[in-house]
């Protein structure tokens, strides 16, 4: 897969995604966020069983089968998967769609920091004012600084954190492995897993209303994750992470979009210009580092 190939499944991710918001918050209004979390991932996880197991069978004949030190870093990403978007769930109760896009955009920024700070890792130069456009771009998507910061709105924001580690860690981990399918599968079971095992202990659950969210259930796990996370995991091998950061912030537009289609929402004259900074920033960051290669090639 081409470095180009790879940008452009993530950006499907991403609109995969931004959908996802509209499933994630009204299913609220039935189900909490643990149980929401616990049964989509593991959907997800089960969606996408049989590519694992094959993967597994694959790697066992050619005696490289994954290692304790394997599972350890798999288990971590799941640990990962699992506080951001359990905080990001909880958070989605006290805000809006907009303001949940919007401050989980926030990982942008930590990606080439972190990747800089912790793997030493230098990005191209055009990483940088991109994730401020991108940044910007988000501010006037939620209405140009008339966002008022509310109990959900900080737990969104906790949820940064590790989804910027998690976008730099994923896509080394299955590209040393050699096993995208295997690596997604592990990390639902461990997300979803500890998600299931918090709602039995916290959240009551009744048949009817978790028949009331099986719609929104359905979907987020079967696409927001199953295929979603999979094709992160998938496209992240063969990108720069600071790339994918980028890339997969567009789905602040997508939910915007689809907020605007489904949820009767309307964005001001700044939503759009926000939309339209976010996209030339996502552009720039994939087509700029590809035209200093073919300048170099051709010198």
């Amino acid at each position: 897969m081409t470095r180009f190939q790879a940008n452009f499944l993530l950006t499907v991710v991403a609109l995969i995604w931004g959908s996802a918001f509209v499933a994630q918050s009204t299913a609220m209004a039935h189900v909490g966020p643990m149980t929401f979390t616990g049964a989509r991932f593991l959907i997800g996880a089960l969606i996408i069983a049989p590519f694992a197991w094959r993967e597994w069978r694959f790697l066992r004949a050619r005696q490289l089968a994954p290692n304790r030190g394997d599972a350890a870093q798999i288990a971590g990403l799941g640990a990962l998967l699992w506080l951001g978007a359990a905080m990001q769930q909880i958070g989605i109760i006290g805000t809006t769609v907009t303001n949940a896009g919007f401050l989980t955009a926030l990982y942008v920024p930590l990606v080439p920091l972190l990747a800089w700070w912790w793997l030493g890792r230098q990005p191209h130069a055009s990483v940088w004012p991109a994730s401020i456009g991108c940044l910007v771009g988000t501010w006037m998507l939620s209405g140009a600084g008339q966002v008022q910061l509310q109990t959900g709105d900080l737990w969104v924001i906790a949820s940064a954190l590790p989804w910027a580690v998690h976008v730099l860690f994923v896509g080394r981990v299955a590209d040393r492995m050699a096993a995208p399918f295997l690596v997604a599968c592990g990390q639902f079971l461990v997300c979803g897993g500890v998600s299931a095992a918090w709602a039995g202990a916290a959240e009551p659950l009744a048949a009817g209303a978790l028949w009331a969210a099986a719609r929104d259930i359905a979907y987020t796990g079967i696409v927001s994750v199953g295929i979603g996370f999979t094709a992160q995991v998938i496209g992240q091998r063969n990108t720069a992470a600071a790339d994918a950061a980028i890339i997969l912030s567009s789905e602040t537009v997508f939910a915007a979009l689809f907020g605007y289609l489904l949820m009767g929402d309307r964005l001001t004259s700044a939503g759009w210009a926000g939309c339209t900074l976010i996209l030339a920033c996502i552009l720039a960051v994939q087509l700029l580092p590809m035209w200093r290669e073919r300048g170099r090639a051709a010198a």
